[in-house]
């Protein structure tokens, strides 16, 4: 290669460099957000990593003359203040705003609905281990079905044993 071409070629490649300004910021998610763009009036100058050095303009654009850059400086240099004041961010997208509302509300109201379920089961064993006690305390010969198909009736022990069982229930789900 020859020595012009070579210098051709750095040279090239150092202005593609120099129109290829970046600017990167940490989004309000944490995420690292790169662009040709200035960031967002809600991001907060702690959170701006990178940004084109004055004189140099993103992909697209012109230079700004060194009076707009001391305007855009002092903009900067305003943009937490803005933020900390609760002056409504610039670019939230207020369709998107509205949908992050609905879901949490969605959300809300199926957790409501799941609490309900539960306490109605609660209610539902409550009334059926109180029945149950009470059919087991009156002294009537109790019996059921075991494995085989067959009938057994309780003696003292299995009875004892299903009342405490009953009580058991009653006492997490009547409580």
């Amino acid at each position: 290669m020859k020595p012009t071409r070579a210098l051709l070629l750095g040279l090239t490649l150092t202005a593609a460099m120099a129109a290829h300004a970046q600017y990167q910021w940490i989004d309000k998610d944490g995420r690292r957000v790169f662009s040709d763009r200035p960031p967002p009036a809600d991001v907060p100058a702690k959170n701006l990593l990178a940004q084109p050095r004055a004189g140099q303009a993103p992909a697209g654009r012109t230079a700004m003359p060194p009076a707009d850059a001391a305007a855009a400086a002092a903009t900067a240099a305003t943009r937490p203040a803005a933020a900390a004041s609760g002056a409504a961010p610039a670019g939230v997208d207020k369709a998107l705003e509205e949908k992050k509302r609905k879901a949490e509300q969605a959300e809300a109201e199926k957790k409501k609905a799941e609490e309900a379920r539960i306490a109605a089961a609660r209610a539902e064993n409550c009334k059926r281990a109180t029945s149950s006690k009470a059919t087991i305390e009156s002294g009537m010969r109790m019996a059921r079905i075991n494995s085989q198909g067959e009938r057994e009736f309780l003696d003292d022990a299995q009875r004892a044993e299903e009342l405490k069982r009953a009580n058991a229930i009653i006492a997490s789900d009547c409580g």
